[in-house]
């Protein structure tokens, strides 16, 4: 009698798995934005500054609280509140700028990314990684990476150069 087992290797995973799920998995810098948990993937942030005084810039979309001078270079900021349509808040000694690289055109910007506080640094895997839900045609959902499970909750991953729109990226890119 012959007892046939069948170990899965991490080779076998993927080519099982082709889901895209495999290559979201990493580290992933998570943070709140009005009670929900987002990530977003360690090697797009710069760092995590606090909350500094921000000039407003006259003509721009109401998600862009302004601009920072960071040790000598201006840097735009991005409330995801706003950008997200959620109600504003007052700030709080919580709130803080994760300063980003973003992708357009060839090009690598940093944009300061305004949210209400900073978790952790979670090691997510793909198998814990889900595809976004379809929420209709109606709805536009590309800026999120995948639904992570994770402690017990579920974090939205962010594509951080889609949360931004082309045009969007075209008011930073001079």
């Amino acid at each position: 009698m012959t007892i046939q087992t069948s170990v899965e290797t991490p080779a076998e995973t993927i080519l099982d798995h082709p889901s895209a799920a495999v290559s979201k998995e990493g580290k992933y810098l998570t943070f709140y934005v009005a009670n929900e948990e987002y990530g977003l993937e360690i090697l797009k942030v710069r760092e995590i500054i606090g909350l500094m005084d921000i000039t407003a810039v006259p003509k721009t979309p109401n998600f862009v609280r302004g601009v920072i001078n960071l040790r000598g270079k201006v840097i735009p900021v991005v409330e995801l509140r706003s950008k997200f349509n959620i109600q504003s808040t007052e700030d709080t000694d919580q709130t803080c700028i994760i300063v980003v690289d973003v992708t357009f055109d060839n090009s690598t910007l940093q944009i300061g990314v305004l949210v209400d506080s900073v978790s952790e640094v979670l090691d997510i895997t793909g198998d814990d990684i889900e595809d976004t839900p379809s929420f209709g045609t109606n709805l536009q959902t590309d800026f999120i990476r995948g639904m992570a499970k994770a402690k017990g909750s579920v974090k939205i991953l962010l594509n951080i150069e889609s949360v931004l729109t082309g045009s969007d990226m075209s008011l930073f890119n001079g």
